[in-house]
């Protein structure tokens, strides 16, 4: 576990150019350019449809049903970020709301992302702030317990170091390790432009996925065979 009791204040962050062109392509492309690497599980919800974002996180340790350290974190914050929660044992109490996202918006904060609760769901929508979390839940929390901010930490299996670039859509969370964000980026690019290919091939020729991928052979090296449906009786 993460040390406790700790505000880390001078983070290094991935440049704003990277992060902006990671957000254009979105969770999946990025978690498949990446080998299939840092995504978040599938309890880390969207409670809005629509909205895509990447941020450079700051990260906040906080113990179940204390919001304390969320508090801490808000002064740590800059434009562009993307505030990462975790908690020290599993919980779901509604521990961030609408007065919190004011004074992330504030500051130019791009979103949550929290292995949380949150509450206050219509006021986050209609201010436009983006809400990833585990649950939605009234119930309220303490400010009791000191936890830490800009200390890795884990959101349903998803590693985050502060700084690290978190992307976030309708298909999840995926967080990008901070020094390999370029070389992601440039993984993604490539992807899309195969991926671009592909598509009009399939849209305009009518070609099939099965001659373009090769794997015709794969299926008859796996033994599947073509029959009639007479000769399958």
């Amino acid at each position: 576990m993460s040390e406790l009791g700790i505000v880390v204040t001078d983070i290094a962050r991935v440049d704003a150019a990277t992060v902006d062109g990671l957000a254009v392509h979105g969770v999946a492309t990025v978690h498949e350019a990446m080998g299939r690497t840092g995504l978040a599980g599938p309890s880390i919800r969207p409670i809005q449809q629509g909205a895509r974002v990447a941020g450079t996180a700051v990260t906040v340790l906080s113990w179940p049903g204390d919001n304390l350290m969320i508090h801490a974190a808000i002064e740590q914050c800059q434009a562009g970020d993307l505030l990462v929660v975790a908690t020290t044992s599993p919980s779901a109490d509604g521990a961030f709301g609408d007065l919190f996202a004011t004074a992330l918006k504030a500051r130019g904060v791009r979103g949550l992302v929290t292995a949380t609760g949150v509450r206050d769901t219509q006021d986050l929508r209609d201010m436009g702030f983006p809400v990833w979390s585990n649950g939605v839940h009234a119930q309220g929390t303490v400010k009791a317990t000191a936890g830490s901010v800009n200390v890795p930490v884990v959101v349903d299996g998803m590693l985050v170091h502060p700084g690290d670039v978190v992307i976030a859509d309708d298909d999840g969370v995926v967080c990008v390790p901070r020094r390999e964000a370029a070389s992601a980026l440039a993984a993604v690019e490539a992807r899309v432009t195969k991926e671009e290919a592909d598509r009009a091939a399939y849209a305009g020729g009518g070609e099939l996925s099965l001659d373009r991928k090769g794997l015709r052979a794969l299926l008859s090296d796996l033994g599947v065979r073509y029959v009639t449906q007479a000769e399958h009786g």
